[in-house]
């Protein structure tokens, strides 16, 4: 559908469709935290607006316009993405880190990298194309590595400048040009952290839309346990013990876990069964 011109024409003149706003990239919600899904005659008609797929037969579409007229509220993505997570169909969180990396993208890219031309909408929201030199620009997804360090029964967690007081996190970074989700793991905890690991192993994966992410999430075995922090991204880390990490994760800890959206307590939850 997304390369068929006419069939998103009349997906958007469909009397089922809708659209999900956001507005400054934040999603509009009801009042009891669910997704409102507009109308498009509550869409202005210059709105960019990008095509998600089908809800059954009914198309759904997202949308960069104000909320001001619609009868719910701008929410901040994450606590967005937090609020439907933890509700009975967290699919839904996929939806917005869906729209909102979308639109983001289009706002990014409205012009040619190659010759630095406007480009134009195409392919429903999915690709861009540059009229003056034919080049295609489609949405990337940046792979980003968070890991655990695991050593006997410990687990290394850390904390950068930024974070909140006494908040630990899994330690993370991008993956950079020619490397294995593997390689990347083992060069991230080495720059960071001063130790070299092994036994890298997958564990799970999320979108973070901020603004277009994929986080992989992985548990590697580590050498030993003397550190040597880099001093830039990292402020403080320490070994922690499963049970200090159950304590953590009840908030009943001396330490901040990841709140549930996050993978990194997704990686703490699965060490800890």
């Amino acid at each position: 559908m997304r390369r068929d011109a006419g069939a998103m024409v009349a997906a958007r003149a469909d009397p089922a469709a809708r659209w999900l706003v956001f507005d400054d990239l934040k999603p509009v919600l009801t009042a009891d935290g669910d997704l409102l899904w507009a109308y498009r005659s509550d869409i202005p008609h210059d709105a960019v607006s990008v095509f998600l797929g089908l809800d059954g037969d009914a198309p759904r579409f997202a949308a960069a316009a104000s909320a001001d007229e619609l009868d719910g509220v701008a929410t901040e993505a994450r606590a967005a993405g937090a609020l439907l997570a933890a509700s009975a169909d967290p699919g839904r969180a996929g939806i917005v880190a869906q729209g909102r990396s979308l639109l983001d993208w289009h706002a990014r890219h409205r012009f040619c990298a190659n010759c630095a031309a406007p480009t134009v909408f195409a392919k429903a929201g999915y690709a861009r194309t540059c009229p003056a030199c034919g080049a295609e620009h489609f949405p990337r997804t940046d792979p980003v590595v968070i890991m655990l360090a695991i050593k006997g029964d410990h687990a290394l967690v850390g904390r950068q400048p930024r974070f909140p007081k006494r908040f630990f996190s899994a330690l993370a970074g991008f993956v950079e040009p020619g490397e294995s989700m593997e390689e990347a793991v083992a060069r991230e905890l080495y720059e960071e952290a001063g130790i070299a690991v092994s036994n890298v192993r997958y564990i799970a994966s999320q979108p973070w839309p901020f603004p277009s992410s994929l986080m992989i999430g992985a548990f590697a075995d580590a050498g030993g346990y003397e550190l040597h922090l880099d001093g830039e991204e990292l402020e403080e880390a320490r070994w922690v013990t499963k049970a200090e990490v159950r304590a953590a994760l009840a908030g009943t800890g001396d330490w901040l876990a990841p709140p549930p959206l996050a993978i990194a307590r997704t990686l703490l939850e699965e060490w800890v069964r």
